[in-house]
């Protein structure tokens, strides 16, 4: 199996919006031996990513990204659908993203694969205010919190939740987690905000979850609108 042709050649499928074919394709390679979970992160979410990075450069157009998009997302729900099942963890995610597309294609691949893996997950996408985040944490009570956001525009929404979750010391138990596109892009911004795990893939990210159940941010880890505890301006 030759991981680049396959890649480039679904690429091409699946900007050209040629539905049959990709679906072919697919089928091709599960029948060459992969699995649906390598098909989602071998496959799936790197195109995701390559398809979101040439459409946010003008390098592809908006009708070739949304052919992509929406065949992605079936071939995603149809890989769901036959994951294999872990043994459940006991423990509970509540996730939340940014309101494109893209945010939501790559929160809900995570949200799948989380499940299969044995956590319990509570997926509402995005366009949800802080307010209602905030109270539905309050009532879940979840073991993970975990934001997917693409843009710059949407860290000082999840730096402000972060901020008020702790300030108000409710859900002492719960791991700030953050992932997506902005956060790969710029280093060192998950620490700035205030997160306890990051990662830029969703095999890192389970296995972060897995393995460090634990971490905590440090105080002295966040440096972004520290203004409110100790008077500097904010960054």
């Amino acid at each position: 199996m030759n991981k680049e042709l396959i890649t480039e050649r679904l690429f091409q499928l699946l900007i050209s919006g040629e539905r049959d074919s990709a679906r072919k394709m697919v089928d091709e390679v599960l029948d060459l031996g992969a699995t649906h979970e390598e098909m989602t992160t071998e496959f799936f979410w790197p195109l995701m990513e390559m398809v979101e990075t040439l459409f946010r450069n003008d390098q592809i157009t908006t009708i070739a990204h949304r052919y992509a998009t929406r065949l992605l997302r079936a071939f995603v729900d149809q890989a769901q659908a036959n994951y294999t099942q872990k043994s459940r963890r006991n423990k509970k995610v509540c996730m939340f993203c940014g309101p494109t597309e893209g945010d939501e294609l790559s929160a809900q691949i995570v949200a799948d694969l989380a499940e299969a893996d044995g956590y319990e997950v509570y997926f509402a996408g995005g366009g949800v205010a802080n307010d209602e985040i905030l109270a539905e944490v309050g009532e879940q009570n979840p073991d993970v919190l975990l934001m997917f956001a693409a843009a710059p525009s949407d860290c000082p929404q999840i730096r402000e939740l972060i901020d008020t979750i702790k300030e108000i010391g409710a859900c002492g138990q719960t791991q700030f987690v953050v992932g997506g596109g902005v956060f790969n892009r710029a280093p060192g911004l998950a620490e700035e905000i205030g997160a306890d795990l990051w990662a830029t893939t969703p095999t890192e990210l389970l296995a972060r979850l897995e393995q460090e159940p634990q971490r905590r941010a440090p105080e002295d880890q966040r440096t972004v609108g520290r203004s409110r505890r100790d008077g500097r301006m904010a960054a």
